[in-house]
């Protein structure tokens, strides 16, 4: 008996004097188009704050569904409202932490070697450009730069000469390295990504008024550990945090 009561006294002491467990780094589930300008900014609050965060870069629909399957996010950004809307039904992030973050541009690009200046509109010769080729974008039924694509395209009138000559993309970065590969006679990517290229040209920018306007929601996921994730979300909207976007060719639309 004292034997057994000696044991879990000691178990028990052992225990208050274990030290505590480290802390879990933030974790920012992020559109694969925000790598290079979110890689800067987590390098930037690891500088002033201390702090390590990591990042997990892929389609926004496809990070949304790793969400809801319980994935570890602290933050989750969006490359349209849409995904995050689809979150914020079922629950699983915080409203209250919601903001519309950035803004973007849709650019027509090709490989380098092929650049010519072109005006995106309804007269492009679209077809002619592709020359026999296809024409790279994210998935149109789900990643957000597809969705994009899909809506600039039908607006101009051009989706009926080349739905049936599109190289879907699992995410926009993925349909940039198809043109710079040469896989594809021309792309549709973010402005963003095309300038972290250094194979591709953008020949032509579509009229904003040609598709919704692209926008990157940012929120706390149901769950976040508030003492890292809280800081983080705070760091990467603030002044500090938003130069890293701006130096990439992103707009600020959370003030």
């Amino acid at each position: 008996m004292l034997r057994s009561r000696l044991s879990r006294l000691l178990i028990a002491l052992s225990l208050l004097l274990a030290p505590a467990a480290a802390a879990r780094d933030a974790s920012v589930y992020a559109a694969a188009s925000l790598r290079t300008a979110l890689d800067q900014a987590l390098a930037g609050y690891k500088e002033r704050a201390g702090a390590d965060a990591t990042a997990a870069y892929a389609a926004s629909s496809a990070l949304a569904r790793q969400i809801e399957a319980g994935a570890p996010a602290d933050i989750f950004i969006s490359a349209d409202q849409e995904w995050m809307d689809h979150l914020e039904k079922t629950g699983l992030i915080q409203p209250d932490s919601r903001r519309t973050f950035l803004g973007n541009q849709l650019v027509l690009v090709v490989q380098r070697s092929q650049a010519r200046r072109l005006t995106v509109d309804g007269d492009l010769d679209i077809l002619g450009l592709l020359a026999g080729n296809r024409l790279a974008v994210g998935d149109v039924n789900a990643v957000p730069a597809g969705r994009y694509a899909r809506a600039a395209l039908t607006s101009l009138g051009l989706w009926d000469k080349v739905q049936d000559r599109l190289a879907p993309a699992e995410n926009v970065r993925a349909a940039l390295a198809m043109v710079a590969r040469g896989e594809a006679g021309a792309g549709i990517v973010y402005a963003t990504d095309a300038r972290v290229e250094p194979g591709v040209a953008i020949v032509g920018i579509f009229p904003a008024g040609s598709h919704p306007a692209i926008e990157y929601p940012i929120a706390l996921v149901k769950g976040a550990d508030a003492a890292t994730a809280r800081p983080l979300l705070d760091y990467l909207l603030s002044e500090d945090g938003h130069r890293h976007f701006t130096n990439q060719g992103f707009t600020i639309l959370a003030r």
